[in-house]
């Protein structure tokens, strides 16, 4: 298959200035992991020249293989117990408002890595206590008891992205299930957190199919979604099937806050991280979702 030229709404800036300078100084100092680098995400210059950055806890080496995802796949180091404590004075140097934790799967630790992940937000609610935290979180094979581990620490906002429609779940995600999915962010909404996710488009899902994801989200209380372009990292990845215009995505937000989502970012290059600082500054989510 011939591989689609990306269209000129995909340009992104390159990363400059001197925030972006300073917050990269910071993370190659401290030894630290971002899904900004590892993921090649296209918001870097604009996210980092911001002075702002989505962490990457647990190593950059993933257990598993989603064919949509350019973090490296392989046997993991042993996880770092000093990682919370170097983060959490990380975050504190770059006087951070709000912060974005996310992690490699580690299917290969008893807990799932939910141990270092609760570890991680008590170390940064302690160190810097006014700064808000979403948390992009994986499946964790949906033990409930590692999920509550992390739902205990109480972030603001906890993410888990079903990245896909359900029928294309099997091809894109590796091992991960749609219905799993639905589960782990169900238990995060019952919990009284404010629950987000988010999906790719352009891998080949219908329209109608989106509507449904949108609808299942919203069954498990869901009130915070991101849609974004998938962007091919490597020729060892899918192929994208579709450049979605701007205006598709527009279309999209406005069906999604018509069903009933509090958020929706909805455009090319969202991410889910993307203007994340929005879902809690914004105004009061908490208290928006208890008036619903």
């Amino acid at each position: 298959m011939k591989i689609k030229r990306k269209p000129d709404w995909l340009k992104i800036q390159l990363p400059k200035g001197d925030d972006y300078a300073y917050v990269n100084g910071i993370v190659q100092e401290h030894g630290l992991h971002t899904i900004c680098s590892s993921g090649k995400c296209p918001n870097v210059g604009e996210c980092w020249g911001n002075g702002t950055a989505t962490f990457m806890i647990l190593g950059n080496i993933c257990t598993r293989a989603c064919k949509f995802c350019n973090v490296p796949t392989g046997k993991p180091l042993p996880a770092d117990t000093k990682e919370p404590i170097r983060l959490a004075r990380s975050i504190k140097l770059m006087k951070l408002k709000h912060a974005v934790i996310t992690s490699v799967d580690r299917d290969d630790l008893e807990d799932g890595g939910s141990g270092i992940w609760a570890d991680t937000i008590k170390e940064i609610k302690k160190t810097s206590p006014e700064t808000t935290l979403e948390v992009l979180i994986p499946d964790f094979n949906g033990k409930e008891e590692d999920i509550q581990r992390v739902i205990n620490e109480n972030p603001e906002v906890i993410s888990h992205n079903l990245e896909t429609v359900r029928r294309l779940t099997r091809e894109v995600r590796s091992k991960a299930k749609y219905d799993l999915s639905l589960k782990v962010l169900k238990q995060i909404s019952d919990a009284d957190i404010v629950a987000k996710s988010g999906i790719m488009l352009g891998l080949g899902e219908t329209e109608e199919e989106i509507y449904q994801v949108m609808d299942d989200l919203l069954t498990v209380g869901v009130k915070v979604m991101t849609i974004g372009q998938y962007l091919q990292p490597t020729r060892n990845h899918l192929q994208v099937q579709e450049y979605v215009t701007p205006e598709t995505f527009k279309k999209y937000e406005q069906v999604g806050l018509e069903k009933g989502f509090t958020f929706v970012e909805s455009t090319p290059l969202v991410r889910s991280s993307y203007h994340a600082e929005r879902h809690v500054n914004a105004l009061n989510l908490k208290q928006v979702l208890k008036n619903d």
